[in-house]
């Protein structure tokens, strides 16, 4: 076996981010455990937004 390309391509297996229960969008990260999506577990109770953004929870566009 080779150490250059060929065995990097086995480095992304499994899975980083599951779904969030509270945006429900897949960018949970349950190593960390915060969403990267809304910010919910840890970081903030307010969910995760900026000016530039169109946002939506749980399908649900928030303002």
């Amino acid at each position: 076996m080779v150490k250059g390309t060929p065995s990097f391509g086995k480095m992304n297996n499994g899975w980083t981010h599951i779904r969030c229960p509270r945006c429900g969008r897949h960018a949970y990260n349950p190593v960390k455990g915060y969403c990267a999506a809304c910010g919910w577990g840890g970081r903030s109770k307010r969910i995760r937004r900026y000016s530039w953004q169109n946002k939506k929870v749980n399908k649900v566009r928030v303002r």
